[in-house]
């Protein structure tokens, strides 16, 4: 009976020990909304159909401007409303962390549109800004929960294929592409997270 003691401790004390770094994990990470992908696909759809329209075809880069803006703006709503559900504003924990780590690409495909227009190089702007915010989700898709983490990591490298893509295509596909990337990838993944978080919660 002795002999099996320190066996039986040993087995309680690592289950113990792997649920205790199992919750550790969980609480430093970010649950991304679903409804914020979905949010976001729909403005980028909306946005290609504009920008696909021959009257309004000229104006594609303010059009898809403007829609990045409404985009990340419901995006941000979405994700705040999310974080205070939680207990977690948006500038504290996870969140914060999450959006510390899409800054940075985000910061740089700013700054690169406005070289790039000012170059007269209009053309790479496409395959720039999918590339780099494939690069941001990337980033912070260490950052998500542990669930959705593979969707997240795989929507990054889609966006960063769009935005290879991008730089060979002709211009008269880059309407088509951001369409594909900011509004289908979004809208579908978007989707999917939300049907992950639904099972989550019929599970809990």
């Amino acid at each position: 009976m002795r002999s099996n003691s320190p066996v039986a401790m040993d087995s309680h004390a690592l289950g113990t020990l792997n649920y205790i770094r199992a919750s550790i994990e969980a609480a430093g990470a970010f649950a991304v909304p679903g409804t914020a992908g979905v949010a976001m696909g729909l403005v980028g759809l909306a946005a290609a159909g504009l920008a696909s329209l021959p009257r309004l075809a000229p104006h594609w880069l303010p059009i898809w401007l403007l829609a990045s803006v409404l985009g990340a703006g419901l995006g941000i709503v979405l994700i705040a409303r999310h974080s205070s559900g939680t207990g977690l504003p948006l500038y504290r924990g996870p969140a914060r962390r999450f959006v510390l780590c899409l800054a940075p690409a985000l910061l740089t495909g700013g700054v690169l549109t406005a070289v790039l227009l000012h170059a007269g190089e209009a053309r790479l702007i496409p395959g720039t800004w999918l590339l780099l915010y494939g690069s941001a989700v990337l980033s912070a898709t260490l950052l998500t929960a542990p669930v959705m983490m593979r969707l997240v990591g795989s929507m990054g490298a889609l966006f960063v294929v769009l935005g290879m893509m991008a730089y060979v295509l002709p211009p008269g596909w880059h309407n088509v592409v951001l369409g594909g990337g900011f509004g289908l990838l979004h809208l579908v993944f978007g989707l999917l997270i939300g049907r992950l978080d639904a099972r989550a919660e019929a599970v809990a």
